[in-house]
């Protein structure tokens, strides 16, 4: 069966309450300790280069190919216990003085090995330099891993959005970066030195929306064709293990501080959802009234684009092989979005 139309349903299972508790408190607590880094001087520090428009096999049957795209380094191209997922941009931010991809990775070892979580790769397109940045949920005046898929990120101002997949959404702040040094086998304080696996930086956690009704937030995007600019994320469902289940994609209004528009309880309800055309979408977004859909297939065969009008049938396009999440380089009009398979792990764009 192909893709049907999106249609609109109740967006009461998106609600999203802001549950920020002591978080403030604990990473000014790693400020005090930790010298903070900018966003600008971690890409000047960046120790990885990717190669625009070098040879892969992502694309599969694709034709014709991506109108742009970078490959990162052999050793993450091909590493088995990291795996990559979100995709945003500084264009999603808004950000004007730096220019700048983030993706998200989750740790996925082949065997027993302690919980690493996630880093966030910040590119930058102009110099094609990758640098490693370790996300950190501060405790006291220590931190541990973000054990979560990280299927999703979102940028808007200083804030990451994170999909934390049955919880709602993390929030990171590109103000709060900190250098540490320690031993590649160690996370946290330990006998008065600070250790985050051997990444150089960590991102510490400071904020959280908690998900209050049935919904999953597996991919995140933020639309800054509207007014206002609107959060998006949604539901990645596989007929083959939920039959007869539809996913859901939902959006929010965006204050200007960056956070999602809430009442005072500190509850914020989507403005809008709908349900998927299809299974196995894995990033969504809305951009001048249309809707992107990124739908995988296997790790051999090719995904697929559905490009989604308002009250029509989706059109298909073909993707690379593992298509993630995605977002809008809005000055380029273009959609970029990154492969996640062993590899075959490449950043790519295609006009929108």
């Amino acid at each position: 069966m192909g893709p049907s139309l999106m249609t609109a349903t109740d967006p009461g299972p998106f609600r999203l309450r802001r549950n920020t508790r002591d978080l403030p408190q604990a990473v000014e607590a790693l400020a005090g300790a930790l010298p903070a880094r900018t966003l600008k001087t971690v890409l000047a520090q960046a120790n990885r280069t990717a190669t625009r428009k070098g040879s892969t096999t992502a694309f599969g049957s694709m034709s014709p190919r991506p109108a742009d795209w970078y490959c990162f380094e052999s050793g993450d191209n091909d590493t088995t216990e990291w795996y990559p997922q979100g995709l945003t941009s500084t264009s999603e931010s808004g950000d004007q003085d730096v220019q700048a991809f983030a993706a998200t990775w989750y740790w996925k070892p082949q065997g027993p090995a302690a919980e690493r979580g996630v880093r966030v790769s910040f590119l930058s397109p102009a110099t094609k330099k990758y640098r490693h940045v370790l996300l950190v949920e501060p405790k006291g005046t220590s931190y541990a891993a973000v054990n979560i898929h990280a299927g999703g990120i979102a940028w808007y101002g200083d804030l990451l959005y994170v999909a934390d997949t049955s919880r709602g959404m993390r929030v990171f702040d590109t103000r709060h970066i900190y250098e540490v040094e320690g031993d590649d086998d160690k996370i946290g304080l330990k006998s008065g030195k600070y250790h985050a696996f051997g990444y150089r930086y960590v991102m510490p956690q400071v904020d959280a929306w908690s998900a209050t009704g049935s919904a999953r937030f597996s991919f995140a995007a933020v639309d800054r064709s509207t007014s206002p600019h609107m959060f998006v994320s949604g539901e990645y469902v596989d007929p083959a293990d939920d039959p007869g289940q539809v996913g859901r994609v939902a959006r929010w209004p965006l204050a200007p501080d960056g956070t999602l528009v809430a009442g005072a309880d500190g509850l914020a309800s989507a403005a809008d959802a709908f349900t998927l055309p299809a299974g196995k979408i894995q990033g969504a977004l809305s951009y001048k009234g249309r809707w992107y859909l990124s739908q995988a297939a296997s790790s051999t065969k090719n995904g697929s684009l559905l490009v989604v009008s308002a009250g029509q049938p989706a059109q298909v396009k073909k993707f690379p092989v593992g298509p993630e999440d995605l977002t809008c380089w809005n000055e380029k009009n273009q959609l970029w979005s990154l492969t996640e398979y062993k590899g075959r792990r490449v950043l790519f764009a295609v006009p929108v």
